[in-house]
């Protein structure tokens, strides 16, 4: 909500001093995690979500700061269709760690029921989610379609769906508005502070216009990362949430015992994104798939130019190139994804980061 909005509506939202990250150990920035709830060849679903479930006991330990989860549809290899539903499971598993939704596509909901189902984590672990929203659909037109049976607004409402999900979660509608007498329940003495997501510059400027945080989407646009973080600074416009601009980045990252193994693990992502990218999506495949699999020259390229925005190697090479990113982009806070084979590797390589990174030194 901007300082107009307040004074025009006569309330000033509370504050969230949550949003800025804590730095663990001695590592030189907040860093934390986005999790699709990944599911390989080989395993099903409910492992997967197992897999996610035992990732955030983990990630609490090792000092991460947030776990965010991500809405995706239609696609065999993401698990985290629902974030809210994962949300309440992992808030029930942790006991520290910040929780969110990185992000929820406010298109494809009403913007009542994401106040309820936010409000409603907010009273199971208080102090301890946060909303992420993103305008994408996350997913194919079709799936899109039949998600937002009887919605009317689309990607082009975001600002107008923001807005009213802002106003039901702070209960301050003016007087005179359809919706002045509804409640979203329950709504308790504080809610979870709302970040916008994005992978280009609408988000990065109506963030910063609304004096919001801002999460870029790195680790799928990185020619727009730099572009977006400028303008979301240049049109930041402090708030009753944020007197500065507050700016994490997605970053696909994996850490190995070597770099020729980091790749390799890494590789089998880099696959499973080329399928999806032509319409194809599947389970992760495995790395003995990604280096039997017979690519074309131009999807050789493909490959290459993914595996180039990935930060991976032996864990101090993968340390070294965070910080490298964090320090190029002025980035406040890292969010690191691996979207790779394996939940016995994903949680290893997520804990050699946590190591060399500094989260679990001592201060």
């Amino acid at each position: 909500m901007t300082t107009e909005d307040q004074q025009a509506h006569g309330t000033e939202p509370p504050a969230h001093p949550a949003i800025r990250g804590t730095a663990r150990g001695t590592a030189p920035a907040p860093l934390s995690i986005l999790d699709l709830a990944t599911v390989g060849v080989g395993h099903t679903p409910a492992e997967a979500l197992a897999a996610t479930t035992a990732l955030a006991r983990n990630a609490e330990q090792w000092g991460y700061h947030r776990f965010w989860v991500a809405e995706h549809h239609g696609m065999p290899g993401v698990a985290s269709s629902t974030p809210a539903v994962l949300l309440a499971h992992l808030g029930a598993n942790t006991t520290t760690l910040r929780l969110g939704s990185g992000g929820v596509m406010l298109p494809n909901h009403a913007p009542l029921a994401i106040a309820e189902q936010f409000g409603l984590l907010e009273a199971l672990h208080p102090g301890r989610i946060d909303l992420g929203l993103g305008r994408a659909p996350g997913t194919d037109p079709a799936t899109a379609r039949a998600l937002r049976r009887g919605l009317t607004e689309g990607a082009d409402d975001f600002p107008q769906q923001l807005a009213e999900l802002t106003h039901f979660l702070d209960g301050d509608f003016p007087s005179g508005h359809p919706y002045a007498r509804l409640t979203a329940v329950p709504q308790g003495d504080g809610r979870p502070p709302i970040w916008l997501l994005g992978s280009s510059g609408f988000s990065a400027q109506l963030a910063g216009r609304l004096g919001l945080p801002f999460a870029f989407a790195h680790h799928f646009s990185s020619a727009n990362t730099l572009p977006a973080l400028d303008l979301y600074r240049d049109s930041f416009r402090p708030s009753a949430v944020l007197d500065e601009p507050y700016a994490l980045i997605g970053v696909s990252a994996v850490a190995a015992d070597d770099a020729v193994a980091a790749r390799r693990l890494a590789r089998s992502a880099a696959l499973g994104m080329l399928r999806l990218r032509r319409g194809n999506p599947g389970p992760i495949p495995t790395p003995e798939e990604a280096e039997a699999y017979p690519y074309s020259p131009a999807e050789a390229d493909f490959i290459d130019n993914w595996l180039a925005n990935v930060v991976l190697g032996a864990p101090g090479e993968v340390a070294d190139g965070l910080e490298s990113l964090r320090k190029r982009t002025g980035a406040d806070e890292l969010m690191v994804t691996s979207h790779i084979h394996g939940h016995e590797a994903r949680l290893r390589s997520y804990g050699l980061i946590a190591q060399a990174y500094g989260l679990t030194a001592d201060a």
